[in-house]
């Protein structure tokens, strides 16, 4: 009997990516439109790369969990959902549902907790299961069935592959994380205590439980930290453990009902006309047999008339979508780049250390950020920083000068960089950039390990 794969997409992680990779591509009537159409190419992807039998995409419900209920501090720190992509949230839905997805969403948990429960079924139903995502925390629920893939970074973890990232077996992600805290989702781990420290006390005394239990032998300041946090830990622990028993009786009456759906073409030729997504348009109009209708008029990505067909001339990155994408930026011009104020911009340059703080408390709690260095030379080996960009989505960025000549205010550069370092060292916290190989060089030239390159 051939054994059945569940393919379960993290909705939530792919529609961030989605919006902050996509260009503003927006249709006639102005609608944002460039989650959508990433959202598209990403599901396709998936579904053609990662054959499954059985599918599912996982989205965060609207309102509270249980975990904001335990912690009023979970996520505070996070930025609002941008307007553009809050806009694009029950499209998304239906566009992926008229792909063929089964789509959930359970009120009173995260979409981590949905995936969880679906995998820990479908492994004892003695099914294989990929969870495709760029969630840390899910690396908690690999065994020998379920594996975790990045389609973004190619990246895939097993067990083996757990072990060698995170320096520990999936069992003890829950521990790990609990140390050294999770601040994408503002939950506080030991003060101090970073990856290395959480691998020497796990290997050391096994487990969070017994490290607890021992605390009075770890030395230094950091033993001290440890010992000032053993009545958080436990609460750490439950706010970071992804649960495996949500009750999905009235969203799902059993694995079964997931089965692989072929797409919905009429309804995708009413959505890809909707979003003035023409290739696609197309495409399912032969698929129909039948001829794609006349556009009532073409527009630029700003929603200004042109002349020809502004998705058709988008070419997608495949790096970032796959081989299906054959439609996002290559060729466009300046003009049709430019959204002339179509969303509102917050700009700002950083020059004191409270604006650091809270745009670093910004980068800790985005999804995905933008960097990019300003520098004195092409040469990296010769270069050095004058400044550094940081944008955590479409129109909210800063730039933190650090050794311009012009006499105004601003920051040390090793004030600024000292205080990133953790940040950019972070392998958790996912970063793009225009050049990040050359970025990577300069950072190096500051003992600085640029991870978490994302694309």
């Amino acid at each position: 009997m051939t054994k059945h794969r569940l393919l379960l997409v993290d909705g939530s992680s792919y529609l961030y990516r989605a919006f902050h990779a996509m260009p503003d591509l927006r249709n006639g009537a102005g609608d944002p439109t460039g989650a959508i159409y990433g959202m598209v190419n990403m599901m396709r992807r998936a579904r053609s790369e990662l054959k499954a039998d059985h599918i599912a995409c996982v989205f965060d419900a609207k309102g509270k969990t249980f975990r904001d209920e335990m912690y009023s501090e979970y996520k505070a720190h996070r930025s609002p959902m941008p307007e553009d992509l809050v806009k694009q949230i029950e499209p998304i839905h239906a566009m992926v549902k008229a792909l063929g997805w089964p789509v959930l969403m359970v009120s009173g948990v995260e979409a981590d907790d949905v995936i969880g429960t679906l995998a820990c079924q479908a492994t004892q139903a003695g099914w294989e299961t990929i969870i495709s995502t760029g969630d840390k925390d899910l690396a908690q629920l690999v065994n020998s069935s379920v594996t975790l893939i990045n389609t973004m970074t190619n990246e895939k973890l097993d067990i083996d592959g757990v072990i060698e990232k995170f320096g520990v077996p999936p069992e003890r992600i829950v521990d790990y994380l609990s140390i050294i805290g999770d601040t994408v989702d503002n939950v506080p781990g030991v003060p101090k205590a970073g990856p290395k420290t959480a691998n020497k006390w796990l290997a050391e005394f096994g487990d969070l439980d017994k490290l607890m239990a021992n605390a009075d032998q770890v030395k230094g300041v950091v033993g001290e930290n440890l010992r000032n946090s053993l009545e958080w830990l436990p609460q750490a622990r439950q706010l970071i453990t992804v649960k495996t028993d949500c009750d999905l009786s009235s969203h799902l009456p059993g694995l079964d009902d997931l089965h692989a759906k072929p797409e919905d073409a009429p309804l995708l030729r009413e959505l890809f006309e909707r979003y003035a997504f023409k290739t696609w348009l197309r495409d399912v109009e032969k698929q129909l047999g039948g001829v794609a209708p006349e556009a009532s008029g073409d527009f630029d990505l700003a929603g200004s008339p042109i002349k020809n067909s502004s998705e058709e001339d988008v070419k997608a990155d495949t790096k970032k979508f796959g081989p299906t994408a054959t439609e996002a930026t290559t060729a466009l011009s300046q003009e049709t780049m430019d959204l002339q104020g179509a969303i509102a911009k917050h700009y700002e340059c950083v020059v004191d250390e409270v604006a650091l703080d809270r745009w670093i408390k910004k980068i800790e709690g985005a999804e995905l950020t933008a960097v990019d260095t300003e520098t004195t030379s092409l040469d990296a080996l010769a270069a050095e920083i004058v400044g550094i960009s940081l944008c955590v989505t479409s129109g909210e960025a800063c730039y933190i000068p650090v050794a311009h000549r012009n006499g105004e205010a601003q920051l040390s550069r090793e004030l600024v960089l000292a205080r990133l370092k953790p940040w950019l060292e972070s392998a958790l916290h996912l970063k793009i950039g225009q050049n990040l190989k050359y970025d990577s060089h300069i950072f190096a030239n500051y003992n600085i390990t640029l991870q978490g390159i994302a694309f």
